[in-house]
C-alpha cells in the first residue's frame, strides 16, 4: 500500500528553508540586451524569447553554455528590455530607463562571492566574473524555487518505510519497503517515470528530519546527486551540495559532482578551483577528462596507480581519457595493461571492461558512418548487469537514431538516453564522454555502436 497525495500546496518552499540561513549569492550589474530581476535578488541577463501573462521565457547566454529557463511572473520583480525597466507588482506595472535606481528588491540571505574565487573577480576580467555571477545567481534561484513539474507530481511512498532515514538500517538485510536508502536505489533509481516523484520525496524527508542535522546533510547529498545523476538539473544539484559543503567537507565524488555542475552551467574556472582543492578520485579524474585536461588527468593515474592495489582501475580511466581525447594508440595502450592484469573475483569487471573497450576502440577508425549503407545495424557489448544492445539506424549517410533494445541495468541513470543522443550530436563514437554516476552503461553503449558500424562498413 502506498501513500499518496497530490497536493496543490507543495512544501519545497518549507524543505528549502531548511538551509537558507547558509544561502547566499553574489547577485552583480550585468550588460545585456534583456535582464530579468528576481524576487530572490538574481539578475539573469540574456534574450526575452517570449513574453505571456504567465511567465518569461528568457535565453541566458553563460560562459560558453545557452541555458533557456522560463520564469513564472510571481517570481519576476522587474524586466528589461528595449532600454526600459518595467517593474512587475501586484498593484500593476511601471517602466522607468533601464540603468536608473529601483526600488529596494526582495533580497535573499546575505551575498556571498561567485564560487571559485574569493573577490567574484579574476585576471581575465569582467567577462569571466559576469559568467560566474550569473551561474551563482542561477543556482540560488533554482535551489529556491521547485521546478516546474513539482506541483504535479504526487508524493509517493510506502508507508511502511521509516522517514527518520537511521543510517546504517538498524535491521540487518535488505528491505526497500522500510529503508528509505534501499528504497530509492530499489524503486526510484531504476525506473524514469519515478524519477520526479523520488526528488520529491527527499524533499519531503527534509521537512520531516528538520531537526536532525546530520540526517538533514544526508538528505542535502542524496538531492544533490538525484538532480545531478536522473534529472540532470545542474542548478539544483549544485545548489543542494552547497549546502553539503557548508555543513563539512565534500568527499571526491561530491566535489566532483559539484564541479561538475559549475562546468556544464558555464563556470569552468570555479570547477577547476574546486578539483584543484579536492580528494584525488576516480570521479575527479573522469571529470578532468571530460573537461579536456587530458594530461592532468593522465598524471593523476599515472601517480595513483605506482601505489593502489587495484592498478587497473585507473588504467581503465587513462584509457577513457585518451579515447576522449583521440589519442586511440594511448587508450589502447592503457586498456590492454588493464585487461592483462591476474584476474581475481573483485577486479572480473574491471578486465572484462578494459577487453570490451580495448576491442572496440580498434574499430573506431572503421566505424566511420559516411562508409555505412542506409540501413538498422544491431550489436552489444557488456555493461554493469549484462550485455546492452544497440540498434544504429543510418540514412544518407548520416547516424538517425541510436536505440537500446535491450539491457539489464538498474543504476543507469540518464545514461541510456544521453549517450545515444551525444553519439548521434557527434556523428560518431569518437569523442563521446561517459555519462558521470553510469560511466559503464555508456561505455557498453559506446563500444556497441563502434561495433555496429564497424561491422557495416566493411
Amino acid at each position: 500500500m502506498r501513500h499518496h497525495v497530490h497536493s496543490n500546496a507543495p512544501r519545497f518552499a518549507v524543505a528549502a528553508a531548511v538551509c537558507l540561513a547558509a544561502v547566499g549569492f553574489a547577485a552583480r550589474n550585468v550588460t545585456a540586451d534583456d535582464m530579468l530581476e528576481l524576487v530572490s535578488g538574481a539578475k539573469l541577463s540574456g534574450k526575452i524569447l517570449e513574453r505571456t501573462a504567465q511567465g518569461v521565457k528568457m535565453e541566458a547566454r553563460i560562459g560558453t553554455r545557452t541555458v533557456t529557463s522560463t520564469y513564472p511572473v510571481a517570481r519576476i520583480k522587474a524586466i528589461v528590455a528595449n532600454g526600459k525597466r518595467e517593474e512587475l507588482s501586484a498593484g500593476g506595472s511601471s517602466t522607468s530607463p533601464a540603468g536608473t535606481t529601483p526600488p529596494p528588491a526582495a533580497r535573499g540571505p546575505a551575498s556571498r562571492p561567485a564560487a571559485g574565487n574569493a573577490s567574484g573577480l579574476n585576471a581575465d576580467g569582467n567577462a569571466k566574473s559576469k559568467a560566474q555571477a550569473q551561474v551563482q545567481a542561477l543556482i540560488a534561484d533554482a535551489g529556491r524555487t521547485p521546478p516546474d513539474w513539482f506541483q504535479a507530481t504526487p508524493l509517493n511512498y510506502p508507508q511502511t518505510l521509516d522517514l527518520t532515514f537511521p543510517q546504517p538500517p538498524p535491521q540487518p538485510g535488505w528491505d526497500s519497503q522500510k529503508n528509505v536508502g534501499q528504497f530509492i536505489w530499489d524503486v526510484i533509481n531504476p525506473n524514469p517515470n519515478r524519477w520526479k516523484e523520488g526528488v520529491r520525496f527527499v524533499h519531503h524527508l527534509l521537512v520531516v528530519n528538520k531537526d536532525n542535522p546530520q540526517t538533514v546533510k544526508r538528505l542535502m547529498a542524496t538531492l544533490g546527486g538525484m538532480y545531478h545523476n536522473l534529472l540532470e538539473d545542474y542548478a539544483r544539484s549544485a545548489f543542494w551540495l552547497e549546502q553539503v559543503a557548508s555543513r563539512g567537507p565534500l568527499d571526491g565524488r561530491q566535489s566532483a559532482m559539484l564541479a561538475e555542475c559549475y562546468w556544464r552551467l558555464g563556470n569552468r574556472d570555479a570547477a577547476v578551483d574546486l578539483l584543484n582543492r579536492s580528494p584525488n578520485s576516480l570521479q575527479t579524474i573522469k571529470l578532468w577528462a571530460d573537461m579536456g585536461e587530458t594530461q592532468k588527468a593522465l598524471a593523476l593515474v599515472d601517480g595513483a596507480a605506482r601505489s593502489n592495489s587495484r592498478p587497473e582501475d585507473l588504467w581503465l580511466l587513462g584509457g577513457d581519457a585518451c579515447r576522449i581525447a583521440g589519442d586511440y594508440a594511448k587508450a589502447l595502450a592503457y586498456y590492454q595493461k588493464a585487461a592483462g592484469v591476474s584476474r581475481t573475483q573483485q577486479n572480473q569487471r574491471t578486465i572484462d571492461r578494459a577487453k570490451e573497450s580495448a576491442a572496440a576502440i580498434q574499430l573506431f577508425e572503421l566505424s566511420d558512418v559516411t562508409k555505412v549503407p542506409d540501413g538498422r545495424y544491431q550489436a552489444q557489448s557488456l555493461g554493469y548487469e549484462g550485455q546492452i544492445a544497440v540498434e544504429v539506424a543510418v540514412r544518407n549517410k548520416r547516424i538517425e537514431a541510436v536505440r537500446i533494445t535491450q539491457h539489464r541495468e538498474k543504476q543507469f541513470y540518464s545514461s541510456l538516453t544521453d549517450t545515444p543522443r551525444k553519439i548521434v550530436e557527434k556523428q560518431g563514437v569518437k569523442g563521446v564522454d561517459a555519462t558521470s554516476g553510469a560511466t559503464i552503461t555508456s561505455e557498453a553503449v559506446i563500444n556497441a555502436t563502434a561495433k555496429a558500424l564497424a561491422a557495416a562498413a566493411k
